[in-house]
């Protein structure tokens, strides 16, 4: 876990006309709720939070929220976006308590996957199926990412959630829900465009074959 801090400055004024002059103001409205603290209406600047939320650490990382000097501990619920321009409207927060679990959806990192005799074969299509995985975890174990090696996957093998290398510490909830649970992570399937060309090309090759008869038939009348 990396540590990765976000200033905050505390507002006393809430609203929408308040959150409008925030933003005008390049500043985003939030919230940071949870834990025994009461609610806190904070501002952000923009362009710090335009700039972090390019990153994969910003959505599956505890952050430092350095809210004028006082730091807390969080993880980020909620963004909202303006539906076509390059602005952050609103985030919220929640407390994190090192003593109790919390549950994160966390990046996989797919790797090897061009060094697997899957992805070295032309007619070999490897799906992701998920990009990302809900785990549990205390604050002290979460990790950034979880990473699959997929140096070994040839054709038709499928990769379950089951089958995924977990840290120290960190659970898939889901997996004791049962076996219907536990779906495909990466699957390696037979490629559809290959077969179509290849019977583009024999119906090709039968046209062909086809002239020279007709053009016998023509000649001998």
């Amino acid at each position: 876990m990396s540590d990765h801090t976000i200033k905050a400055t505390g507002r006393s004024v809430e609203g929408k006309g308040a959150s409008r002059r925030l933003r005008h103001a390049a500043s985003i409205p939030a919230i940071v709720y949870g834990g025994k603290a009461a609610p806190q209406p904070i501002q952000l600047d923009h362009e710090q939070i335009w700039l972090a939320n390019k990153h994969e650490w910003f959505y599956s990382s505890i952050l430092d929220l350095d809210i004028d000097g006082k730091v807390e501990q969080v993880l980020l619920r909620d963004m909202q976006r303006h539906p076509y321009k390059q602005l952050i409207m609103h985030l919220d927060f929640q407390r994190v308590d090192a003593k109790q679990a919390i549950k994160v959806a966390v990046p996989l990192h797919f790797l090897n996957v061009e060094q697997s005799p899957a992805g070295k074969a032309s007619d070999v299509v490897v799906t992701h199926e998920l990009n990302e995985v809900n785990i549990s975890c205390l604050p002290k174990d979460l990790p950034e990412f979880i990473e699959i090696d997929l140096a070994g996957l040839t054709l038709g093998q499928t990769v379950h959630l089951s089958e995924l290398k977990l840290p120290k510490g960190v659970e898939i909830p889901e997996l004791k829900l049962g076996k219907e649970h536990d779906v495909a992570v990466v699957v390696a399937r037979q490629g559809r465009v290959d077969v179509e060309a290849t019977e583009g090309a024999t119906e090709a090759e039968a046209a062909a074959a086809e002239v020279p008869a007709a053009k016998v038939e023509k000649d001998e009348e």
